[in-house]
């Protein structure tokens, strides 16, 4: 039906055009699908068919039908010739066809072998892009990128080498992924040991910009304790001095002298996290950062009085590296646990005391030692402020602040022996005001004298004021150690309170007591006076020490060198005692007195023009400067020990007798003994010569029977000796007795039997 209907369609085409291309449509179609008998049948037929029609209407119209006859003649004509072209055309096609298959095989042909090379175009491709980002990882590594590689590498494993699986270069890319993981880790590994050596080296910088950071926070608190005194109770790293101290920010890790970049931590840390081996790492590090912390400590110091800075740089570096350490576990999650932060902050500490202890035998000056403290208190704040336990620190201390003591009395011990082996033992002589204000200001000195005329002598010598000044640098010194941070303010006032109490007792109260084996008086009277002036000293320290205390404990202070002191001066005023009664005793025994002599002296005995002109003369002179009470002292004991020794004289057993004449002239001696104890003005003194005196007189009275009569010898002989009296009364009787007849034997037993 579709080749009538074709047939029906392209023989009433509207032109001849359309006709002969529908006929060759067809042709073509029935040629291409092997139905050219059936086309040609149907066209027969329909030849037929219509020739039928013809003669159909000839029969009926001959005209017509002839007419139509000839025109279907020539129309059978053309259909003929149309036929051979068609044939013509129909083989002309089978031609055409047959190029067309063969045309269309090779086109098929052609197309497998170009899907085979797009195939392999694409599989080569896909090669190609699995190598690129093979050297696309080496590139990155050279160019640093850690990370940047390992993606690639992950991007490469997990996507490209899926898509060349069946490839042999897939396989060998995937043997070799680990090793390429391994040169990132390598090269991160690298950087990161690079990265480590530099922060080590950086270490002392570091410490040094946080020391100084420390030391302006320092200077900012003191600023403000000066504006407010109330701030003065609040130290540095204390919770109110941070919050006023929060408004100057300034990173420690970031600034213009340093900057420390973590990024090589980080990005080590990130590819070991991606490989899965970030606790590998975290062992990894810890290891390497212990290792480094033994590089960084030296195995020994050299400290010297005139070098410390070795010091300096091992604290520096100490704190560098910590601060470090805390950084980095603040930076990082769950990588540096504090534990491992705090074992290697312990490390540092013991082998940093253990060296520094050795180092500091070569330092035997004070001030260098304190220089060494400031140091460690500047390090121990500035870790404190950093969350680091120095309770070690903090115990070294003591063990430093004890050294530091040592040295203090030693550079006393030291000063004042160099000041007593220049001390003259002469009163001190201020030439203007300002020398004397000088002296007042430095020593304890109570001036009870006003609108002095200079040059003006001083009642203590030389070495006492340069003494004070010592003491109060000994003191001073003391207190500097607790400066800006000492931790046991109680260790200070207890150790210089026992310090202190030992210098004075040890140091200068034994050498000045040493010194009062002199025989010179001047310098026994100068000592005495000097200890007076140390007494007081001493009690002004105690009070001293009471208004310097740190600590909190209460009530008052007292120094043993007080009372030792206050011993001392008995123990120079009986050596002047000494001094003076010797003198005494040698003019006693250059007395001339004729026990029988038979002429009475008219002048006092030249021993006691000789006793009371020395006893002028020293009181004049040695003796002047002495307070009034130790001046009445000496003389009361001087003459005393004058009295005693008169008395002692013919009592003495050489003397077996004595007469009146004697006797006169001890009268005489006593009665000008009194009158110079008189001009003194000092009316007690004659109490000394009472018992003398009363003595005399009982040698003088006729009756000397009064002395046996109780009654009478307390009311007029009280301050006699009872041994004495009968002694002497023997003696004078028995000189007497000399002179004009002899004794009678009952007076003399009875005297004899009363002693």
């Amino acid at each position: 039906m579709k080749d009538s209907f074709n047939i029906q369609q392209f023989l009433h085409a509207p032109s001849d055009t359309d006709y002969l291309d529908q006929l060759i449509t067809a042709i073509h179609d029935a040629c291409t699908t092997g139905r050219e008998h059936s086309l040609e049948s149907q066209l027969q037929s329909f030849s037929d068919q219509r020739e039928q029609e013809i003669e159909r209407l000839c029969n009926s119209n001959h005209q017509e039908f002839v007419a139509s006859v000839n025109q279907l003649l020539n129309v059978r004509k053309g259909t003929v010739d149309l036929t051979d072209e068609i044939l013509k055309l129909n083989e002309s096609i089978q031609t055409s066809t047959q190029k067309v298959v063969e045309h269309k095989k090779a086109l098929v042909d052609s197309r497998d072998v170009r899907q085979n090379i797009d195939e392999a175009t694409q599989a080569l491709r896909l090669c190609l892009e699995v190598l690129g980002l093979a050297n696309r990882v080496e590139e990155l590594l050279r160019n640093k990128k850690h990370y940047a590689a390992l993606r690639t590498l992950d991007e490469l494993q997990n996507v490209h080498l899926k898509e060349v699986v069946q490839f042999d270069v897939a396989e060998m890319i995937q043997n070799s992924v680990p090793a390429m993981q391994g040169m990132v880790k390598e090269a991160v590994m690298t950087d990161l040991n690079s990265w480590l050596y530099r922060i080590r080296e950086s270490s002392q910088l570091l410490g040094q910009v946080a020391f100084y950071q420390t030391e302006l926070r320092r200077r900012r608190q003191k600023e403000r304790v000066e504006k407010s005194p109330y701030l003065r109770l609040f130290k540095l790293n204390s919770a109110i001095e941070l919050v006023l101290d929060e408004r100057e920010e300034f990173d420690v890790l970031d600034n213009e002298d340093i900057r420390i970049a973590f990024e090589p931590l980080f990005e080590c840390l990130h590819i070991h996290e991606a490989l899965g081996e970030r606790d590998e790492f975290r062992l990894i590090y810890t290891d390497t950062r212990r290792q480094q912390k033994e590089l960084l400590m030296p195995a020994s110091l050299t400290l010297t009085n005139d070098e410390i800075s070795p010091l300096n740089h091992l604290l520096e570096s100490i704190a560098g590296f910590a601060i470090l350490e805390k950084a980095t576990m603040k930076k990082t999650r769950n990588f540096r646990s504090a534990m491992d932060v705090d074992e290697l902050w312990d490390s540092m500490c013991k082998k940093a005391i253990a060296i520094i202890g050795p180092a500091l035998k070569g330092i035997t000056v004070a001030d260098t030692l304190l220089k060494v403290k400031n140091i460690l208190s500047l390090f121990i704040q500035t870790m404190d402020s950093w969350g680091y336990s120095c309770d070690a620190w903090d115990s070294y201390l003591l063990i430093l602040f004890a050294e530091y003591s040592k040295l203090l009395k030693k550079e006393f011990c030291d000063d004042f022996r160099e000041i007593m082996s220049n001390e003259d033992f002469g009163p001190m002589t201020a030439n203007t005001p300002e020398d004397y204000e000088k002296v007042v200001e430095v020593s304890w000195f109570k001036d009870p004298v006003e609108n002095r005329e200079f040059p003006t002598v001083l009642p203590f010598s030389q070495m006492y004021p340069l003494c004070c000044i010592d003491i109060r640098t000994f003191l001073n010194k003391y207190y500097f150690f607790s400066q800006h941070y000492f931790q046991n303010e109680i260790a200070i006032d207890d150790e210089l309170k026992a310090s202190l109490d030992e210098l004075l007792c040890s140091q200068v109260c034994k050498q000045l007591v040493d010194r009062l084996q002199s025989n010179n008086l001047g310098q026994l009277v100068q000592i005495l006076i000097n200890l007076e002036q140390f007494e007081t000293a001493s009690r002004e320290l105690e009070q001293l020490l009471v208004d310097a205390r740190q600590s909190n404990q209460g009530g008052s202070i007292s120094l043993k060198a007080t009372t030792r002191f206050k011993e001392e001066k008995k123990t120079a005023e009986k050596r002047i005692f000494e001094l003076v009664n010797s003198k005494i005793d040698e003019l006693v025994e250059t007395s001339d007195y004729s026990w029988m002599g038979t002429k009475p002296k008219d002048k006092p005995s030249e021993y006691l023009q000789q006793m009371t002109l020395f006893l002028n003369n020293i009181m004049g002179s040695a003796l002047l400067a002495l307070p009034e009470d130790i001046k009445g002292l000496i003389y009361f004991d001087a003459l005393s020990h004058i009295a005693t020794s008169i008395i002692a004289l013919p009592r003495s057993e050489s003397v077996k007798k004595i007469n009146k004449t004697a006797v006169k002239d001890l009268a005489t001696d006593v009665a000008y003994l009194q009158k110079f104890v008189s001009g003194l003005g000092q009316p007690m003194l004659l109490e000394v010569f009472v018992e003398l005196g009363q003595t005399v007189d009982l040698l003088q009275n006729d009756n000397p029977d009064e002395f046996y009569d109780i009654g009478l010898r307390m009311k007029k002989y009280a301050n006699v000796d009872p041994l004495t009296g009968p002694i002497l009364l023997e003696k004078l009787m028995m000189g007497e007795s000399e002179m004009k007849t002899p004794a009678a034997p009952a007076r003399t037993g009875f005297a004899a039997k009363f002693r």
